[in-house]
């Protein structure tokens, strides 16, 4: 199982690289790499595992983050009504994108990230992604909400693209038109 030893920390050069397309059909490796992305968020999520192996808790783990520079990415959390979503995709793409934009009250975080990174990140309220399941077969995601940033957020791993590249520089926390926070 992944632990924190595997995920390269900002400013490691993996996590700037545009990553690489995965070959259809995925090839049994590849798939070994996108269940343990899974696997270490289901992990990380339940308290006495994490404890007991040291893992900080995410939602969200792009391939890159495991110093893997292919187009993969897991993620597993709970949307605004408490639904479980749980994807692991190689090459996922995003298709269409809202007009109106949205972001974490909260602010962002990144399991490659070591210091916390104040401000809001916008990112796309609605986005409609496609992908390729652990099997291969196609499979067209139409996301929302706090789903459709976390897609938001590791899809940008895959492209050299950190959170905080996102955010405001001269007022990290000016408010971002045409947009919905979530939480808090």
């Amino acid at each position: 199982m992944l632990t924190m030893d595997d995920i390269i920390r900002d400013p490691h050069p993996t996590l700037r690289l545009v990553a690489k397309e995965v070959p259809m059909p995925p090839s049994d490796e590849d798939k070994a790499v996108l269940k343990s992305l899974l696997e270490y968020i289901i992990a990380s999520q339940d308290h006495e595992i994490a404890k007991e192996k040291g893992l900080r808790p995410g939602v969200g783990l792009a391939a890159p983050q495991i110093n893997v520079s292919k187009r993969m990415i897991a993620i597993h959390a709970k949307d605004e009504k408490g639904k479980q979503h749980s994807y692991a995709l190689f090459n996922p793409k995003i298709i269409s994108h809202s007009v109106e934009k949205t972001y974490l009250a909260q602010g962002e975080g990144c399991l490659s990230v070591d210091r916390d990174i104040p401000g809001y990140v916008p990112r796309y309220a609605r986005i409609t992604v496609k992908a390729a399941d652990i099997d291969g077969n196609e499979v067209k995601l139409r996301l929302r909400g706090f789903i459709a940033v976390i897609f938001q957020h590791e899809i940008d791993h895959l492209n050299g693209i950190m959170f905080y590249d996102h955010i405001n520089k001269e007022d990290p926390f000016a408010p971002i038109e045409n947009a919905v926070p979530i939480g808090k």
